[in-house]
């Protein structure tokens, strides 16, 4: 089968260019040698074989898109729906489930497939020659707009800043830039920069908005930084800060206002929001709480101090309360964490910021063993273009990207044995695992190149040196990462 964006000549000639042989058995065989040469960037080694089955089910899943959208000849149908010219050297890639891959899938992409890094981010940057602004939620090279925020900019940022080659800073920058002050469906910067925050009585879904926005400004402020645009940087690192505006003193959760700065009642933190509305979407104030993935120590001190905020972790993986009023995105239910979509898929991990990283291992280690399986139903809720897949690969490999654009994995509970994952330049990264049985989920103690580590994070750069890190595991918890 030969498919084609731009019309059926086109379709044929892929035909033609890429399976010339017309040789069925080949291609099944080139087929399969394609996608080991993919899932064997991350060798493991598992006691387990339903683990070992689920792991590379999802490092598959996280390949199946973004998708190639030029043709052999280079052709492709550009975003005002004309077809152009171009080449092979720079392919375009489309499907971008921006709102969903940019947590852990795209810094993924970072780790494997650097080269195709730039790839991608080349074509966001296509996008945004066409429409003024980077790509929200791309679908066949044409933006639906189904989701919130601009989170082309955190993928793009964290690629510069992480040293990805090939990629146009300027440029980069200017999409960038340009994307955070043309208004565009869903983000009208000009209300944003008058009020500090989204009023839902001009703009639904505010406070996911507000929350999602200021992560993305500070992605905007940390790549002004890097090009030395001071006037930038202070801009939007004060455009950052806006979550402070909808936070309630009394409730201690984000709420929603209206333009007049009023909260608007009533309030329940436990109704949800679907896709415009309601304040929230898809999904809860708690869930959406811990949106502050730029600056949790802030997020702490709004809570009450650490002690506080270790409570309220307490309690949102506990409480079991129900609204009448459910989204069907929320699934996969530990307490009001909903592992089925992506606002709670980054909370496990913050107990570590509230030095209790024992209970980040805990729950790490209960989603890892109890909502993936091998069945049809191995998932607790939609993969969403890999980003489902790619929390288990990080999960599974001990550390996760709670911020994915600061370049620190937070450290979890490895599930693997052993984890080995091939890096560019022919360096290697090796996880091993000590434990006695598999319910010894807890880190008695970490070693990174024979050396005691007692940070609860490592730095991408850590991994890109290639090395060795050892986690000693046992039943009960211990000191370590306090």
């Amino acid at each position: 089968m030969g498919v084609s964006a731009v019309d059926i000549a086109g379709a044929r000639k892929n035909v033609e260019s890429e399976i010339p042989e017309w040789d069925f058995d080949k291609v099944r065989k080139d087929a399969r040698t394609a996608w080991n040469n993919y899932l064997s960037k991350i060798d493991i080694t598992t006691s387990d074989k339903e683990d070992k089955t689920i792991f590379y089910t999802a490092l598959y899943h996280t390949a199946i898109s973004p998708n190639l959208f030029t043709d052999a000849d280079g052709r492709y149908l550009g975003m005002d729906l004309e077809v152009h010219q171009g080449d092979t050297i720079n392919p375009l890639y489309t499907v971008f489930s921006l709102w969903d891959t940019f947590r852990a899938s795209h810094p993924l992409y970072t780790l494997l497939e650097p080269e195709r890094v730039t790839d991608f981010v080349k074509s966001m940057i296509r996008q945004y020659e066409y429409y003024g602004y980077l790509p929200i939620w791309q679908l066949w090279g044409q933006d639906n707009y189904c989701m919130i925020g601009n989170h082309s900019i955190p993928v793009i940022t964290d690629a510069i800043l992480k040293g990805i080659p090939g990629i146009d800073m300027e440029k980069a920058y200017e999409a960038v830039y340009n994307s955070s002050v043309t208004s565009h469906p869903n983000s009208p910067f000009e209300v944003w920069e008058k009020y500090g925050f989204m009023p839902e009585n001009i703009q639904t879904q505010s406070v996911s908005i507000t929350l999602e926005q200021a992560f993305d400004d500070w992605c905007v402020a940390q790549l002004a930084a890097k090009l030395n645009k001071d006037a930038d940087y202070q801009r939007f690192h004060k455009r950052s800060e806006y979550y402070r505006n909808l936070f309630h003193p009394k409730t201690k959760f984000f709420q929603s206002k209206n333009d007049k700065g009023e909260w608007i009642e009533p309030f329940d933190p436990y109704q949800y929001g679907g896709n415009g509305g309601h304040p929230f979407t898809e999904g809860n104030a708690w869930q959406y709480f811990w949106y502050v993935p730029h600056n949790i120590q802030a997020l702490m001190e709004l809570t009450g101090g650490t002690k506080a905020f270790e409570q309220k972790l307490d309690t949102f993986f506990t409480s079991t309360y129900k609204s009448e009023q459910m989204n069907h995105n929320a699934s996969g239910f530990v307490g009001q964490y909903a592992h089925g979509n992506e606002p709670s898929h980054h909370v496990a991990y913050l107990y570590n910021f509230a030095g209790q990283p024992w209970k980040t291992q805990k729950y790490v280690s209960h989603i890892l063993n109890t909502l993936y399986n091998s069945t049809s139903s191995g998932y607790a809720g939609n993969d969403d273009c890999g980003q489902m897949s790619a929390w288990y690969v990080f999960s599974a490999m001990g550390f996760y990207p709670v911020n994915p654009a600061d370049g620190r994995y937070i450290i979890g509970s490895p599930l693997l044995d052993e984890c080995t994952l091939k890096l560019a330049g022919n360096k290697e990264f090796r996880i091993r695992t000590i434990r006695k049985s598999p319910e010894d989920i807890y880190i008695q103690s970490v070693t990174l190149n024979g050396k005691k580590h007692k940070d609860f994070f490592i730095t991408h750069q850590d991994i890109m040196n290639g090395g060795t890190m050892v986690f000693k595991m046992g039943k009960k918890p211990s000191g370590w990462g306090k």
